[in-house]
């Protein structure tokens, strides 16, 4: 792995060299061993937290934690194109907007002791915009190459939170095209539901059931990009005690496992037919 500017990055994406790289300022790496037709993104897989916001900061590491996505990146590591994000999303959230992406309250809790200055704000706010720069580069070369593009943007959330049953696997389908990929939504959502996992863990998967797909990331490259299909996934958090802080790696691993074959064997029927 290098470490790189963000020009860096990008001057490689445009020639279409294969590489692995940290961003200069340590905020996301992107990995490329090869240009294939899909994408896979874990943009809230970060936990770093910039050390001079934490005086001012009134939530805990465990707090801050329990709201991540940790162990996505991990979950689609084996894939050929896997681009994550290294900060907590209390710094700033990827998967918001420039102008939301940085809290003033995080789930019903204000986050900081003070107002933050608009110079902390701004360092924040810089890696966000590297971030989407990359990630313009990065799927204007996946589509320049293969005429269209599948993106995997997988995520996790909270069961406990909820006073019902809630899948293994949400689709959230509210911002894309359904009417033009309902066939390949679907399909994905039935290899989810398939997927074998550990400790008696029944894999249901279902579509706008817990969450819509409202993340900036998919509206983002949805709203740029007229061939790329978003996959916003959502994995139940039972690949962890997410109360007590404790991983599962046996659960993960055989996610990861599954991954490596299935989303590429559905990346491939994208491809040749997006009606598959």
């Amino acid at each position: 792995m290098q470490k790189l500017t963000i020009n860096q990055i990008i001057k490689k994406i445009q020639s279409a060299e294969v590489f692995e790289a940290v961003s200069d300022d340590y905020s996301f790496t992107l990995k490329i061993d090869k240009y294939v037709p899909y994408v896979c993104g874990a943009v809230h897989d970060g936990h770093q937290f910039r050390k001079e916001l934490w005086p001012n900061c009134l939530h805990t590491e465990y707090e801050r934690w329990f709201e991540e996505d940790p162990a996505t990146k991990e979950m689609i590591q084996s894939h050929p194109i896997v681009i994550a994000g290294m900060d907590s999303r209390f710094e700033y959230d990827l998967n918001r907007s420039p102008e939301t992406a940085i809290y003033t309250d995080a789930w019903g809790k204000q986050l900081w002791k003070s107002p933050l200055s608009t110079e902390m704000k701004e360092k924040s706010l810089q890696k966000h915009a590297n971030f989407y720069k990359v990630v313009q580069a990065l799927i204007h070369k996946v589509e320049e190459k293969f005429g269209k593009c599948i993106v995997y943007d997988i995520h996790s959330y909270n069961w406990q939170r909820w006073t019902r049953e809630v899948p293994m696997w949400n689709l959230g389908t509210a911002n894309v095209d359904y009417k033009r990929f309902g066939k390949i939504i679907e399909s994905w959502r039935a290899i989810l539901e398939k997927m074998p996992l550990p400790n008696g863990i029944k894999s249901t998967s279902k579509i706008n059931d817990t969450f819509q797909g409202n993340g900036y990331f998919l509206k983002y490259i949805t709203q740029n990009f007229d061939n790329t299909l978003v996959l916003a996934t959502e994995a139940k958090k039972l690949y962890c005690d997410e109360l007590n802080q404790i991983m599962y790696p046996e659960v993960v691993a055989a996610i990861e496992k599954y991954l490596k074959t299935e989303l590429k064997r559905h990346a491939e029927a994208f491809y040749k037919n997006e009606n598959v």
